[in-house]
């Protein structure tokens, strides 16, 4: 079975969402790293110039800040320009009511996200980056998943074609958890960068974090299901990944008197690591996500596999159901 061109076209065009919400995601992370949230006293100006005419290149040697924060702002507002071609292309292209209501619900969410930046800016309020950018990683991770429901994988009637895959208690507890944990920890990594407190907190959650994420990590992949061991694969390399980089975070800023490497605020290699570290985070979230996502659509396939129509299934989903495939 294949999906049409226009659903695979759909799907290249979340993906490409995805990518370019990753450029606001990274401008913001080093944003918060240099602390240049407040480059810019305005908003939505950039002192007192229109933003998309604002001669933002002559910062790039004169001032660093409002080089990095008008780079934010402009990463910003395309992903809002393309967030509109992804509503726009979904209502011409998708028939499912639920994936055209996730779209919309993108559109709207990156509208919110802009005006929360703009809230920080204007109140000066270090609480209101802390949420913008806990809500940039949930706004990341609701567009991989658009992307994950318009893939031909999603839609592949391979999924009721070969023997039914159990998902056990266990592992469905553990791929709804593992996300709730990580986002969890994500928030006390937020404390840390913006607020300057709960170290030792986001210290221990990592540890709870990572003990959860290999245990979904190993449970996925004794499932046998193909579907989920690719994710628990890029879970894998994206927590190990995420691991090395929070030990360069640390050393990079409290130093390591056993090598006997001094720790010098702003260095590069500090801005380096911590800014990494922090885009690396959404990675896990959005890993974890698409796991946990996966976990529960087996889950669902395998109880209606035998009765497909009969338990809801989308009309064009239930016209296309022949010899025990899915279109």
């Amino acid at each position: 079975m294949t999906t049409s061109s226009s659903d695979r076209w759909l799907h290249r065009y979340a993906v490409l969402t995805a990518a370019v919400a990753l450029l606001p995601i990274g401008m913001g992370a080093l944003v918060t790293t240099l602390d240049a949230g407040m480059a810019f006293m305005d908003w939505p100006t950039s002192d007192g110039q229109n933003m998309f005419l604002y001669p933002w290149l002559k910062d790039f040697h004169a001032n660093r800040d409002k080089f990095v924060e008008h780079g934010h702002r402009l990463a910003g507002s395309l992903i809002g320009l393309i967030s509109i071609g992804l509503v726009v292309f979904t209502l011409k292209r998708e028939s499912r009511t639920w994936v055209r209501g996730l779209a919309i619900g993108i559109l709207t969410a990156v509208v919110l996200q802009g005006l929360l930046g703009g809230f920080r800016v204007i109140a000066d309020a270090r609480v209101a980056a802390l949420v913008h950018g806990l809500f940039a990683s949930l706004i990341f991770v609701t567009i991989t998943v658009f992307a994950l429901a318009t893939g031909s994988k999603w839609m592949s009637g391979d999924h009721f074609s070969r023997p039914a895959i159990e998902t056990s208690t266990s592992l469905r507890f553990l791929a709804i958890a593992t996300p709730l944990v990580v986002f969890g920890q994500s928030m006390l990594g937020g404390f840390v960068r913006h607020l300057g407190f709960a170290l030792h907190e986001h210290l221990a959650g990592a540890i709870l974090a990572t003990v959860l994420t290999v245990a979904v990590i190993v449970a996925s992949w004794r499932s046998g299901a193909a579907w989920l061991r690719s994710a628990a694969i890029g879970l894998s390399i994206v927590l190990l990944v995420q691991l090395v980089l929070g030990a360069g975070a640390w050393v990079t800023r409290f130093g390591y008197p056993p090598a006997g490497y001094v720790a010098v605020q702003q260095a590069p290699e500090q801005i380096l690591f911590r800014t990494a570290h922090a885009v690396a985070a959404m990675f896990v979230l959005m890993m974890s996500v698409q796991l946990a996502v996966r976990v529960l659509r087996l889950s669902w396939l395998n109880s209606s596999r035998h009765t497909p129509c009969a338990v809801g299934l989308r009309h064009t989903e239930c016209a296309g159901y022949v010899g025990g495939a899915v279109r």
